[in-house]
């Protein structure tokens, strides 16, 4: 398939462009700053307010000002008020100098959505790719270690793993995480430590497989220690669908903390992630639907690119389709 490189690179720049939205560096505001909790509440996307610095270091956000001889005219909150050009800091000729831009509105709170989303991707997109390194880690070691310990070490690594397979992990989840009320380390912990075992059998089956290929055979007969073939011969053949595997749990797990989250006992606020984003709004889904519409949109992209990269990783990994 001549075209797999290119569907691979479309998907890795659809992830890739995932990753550098959620840099701090592009986000306007900060996602915590609350400049005027009663006139910025729930403001629809694309509101542009004038920003008016008082004397005493208060903020207001109003829909208009204008300098007249009386002082500065203010339309805000559907009453206009003027206020002495002594008690504004921020004076231009037109008004003010500053403006809130809220591309994709306000919450309740008064905090810019935009800003927000962009913050919660980093603590969302993060969790995914540290607890997919963890499960990936874990995996490996104990797949690797029942392909190549022997029969009986062989026969209760797979049996734990059976055993985990069949308990219920969203319950496991939901008990650990209500009782310890996770920060963001404990969290990925849990996600890691719950998504290892069908990595480990995707290991174990796929250095099964390779320990009778000629290659390996050959390194045995020249006297390689079993360890150095694990390193050099077996792990490298393995790593192929086991990256596929990874770039799909990653979505996976993302789902699976913003469900968290959503409930409540996943990232607190106030710091922002996607899932307790979702959850902010749903209480005022008819009146300020972007609150949980954008963070909703923003999941689902990252998890269908994510499910896309790890397709064509398949496509392109897959020597049948080098012919």
């Amino acid at each position: 398939m001549p075209e797999a490189p290119f569907r691979l690179a479309a998907g890795a720049a659809a992830v890739l462009l995932l990753l550098v939205a959620a840099t701090p560096l592009l986000a306007p505001y900060d996602p915590a700053e609350q400049l005027d909790p009663v006139a910025g509440r729930l403001r629809p996307p694309g509101t542009v307010l004038a920003a008016i610095q008082l004397d005493d270091g208060r903020w207001w956000l109003a829909e208009r000002v204008e300098w007249t001889p009386e002082g500065l005219r203010v339309e805000r909150l559907g009453r206009v008020e003027h206020l002495p050009g002594a008690k504004v800091r921020n004076r231009s000729p037109d008004g003010v100098a500053d403006r809130r831009v809220f591309l994709l509105g306000s919450d309740r709170f008064s905090r810019d959505v935009l800003s927000r989303l962009l913050h919660g991707a980093r603590v969302s997109l993060a969790m995914g790719l540290l607890a997919v390194l963890l499960a990936t880690t874990l995996g490996i070691a104990v797949g690797a270690a029942a392909a190549t310990g022997g029969p009986w070490l062989d026969a209760v690594l797979m049996r734990a793993v059976d055993a985990l397979l069949a308990f219920p992990w969203l319950f496991l989840l939901l008990a650990v995480s209500s009782l310890f009320r996770p920060g963001p380390a404990l969290l990925v912990l849990i996600l890691g430590g719950t998504a290892w075992m069908d990595i480990s059998r995707l290991v174990r089956g796929e250095v099964l497989g390779l320990r009778g290929r000629e290659f390996v055979l050959a390194a045995r007969g020249i006297g390689q220690r079993p360890a150095v073939i694990l390193r050099r011969h077996l792990l490298p053949g393995a790593l192929p669908p086991v990256l596929v595997r990874g770039a799909l749990l990653v979505g996976q797990v993302i789902l699976v903390e913003s469900a968290l989250s959503f409930l409540g006992i996943g990232i607190q606020p106030p710091t922002p992630s996607w899932g307790n984003m979702v959850a902010e709004g749903r209480d005022v889904l008819t009146t300020a639907w972007w609150l949980s519409a954008f963070p909703g949109a923003a999941i689902a992209a990252t998890v269908i690119g994510l499910n896309v990269l790890g397709d064509r990783l398949r496509d392109a990994l897959d020597p049948r389709s080098l012919a």
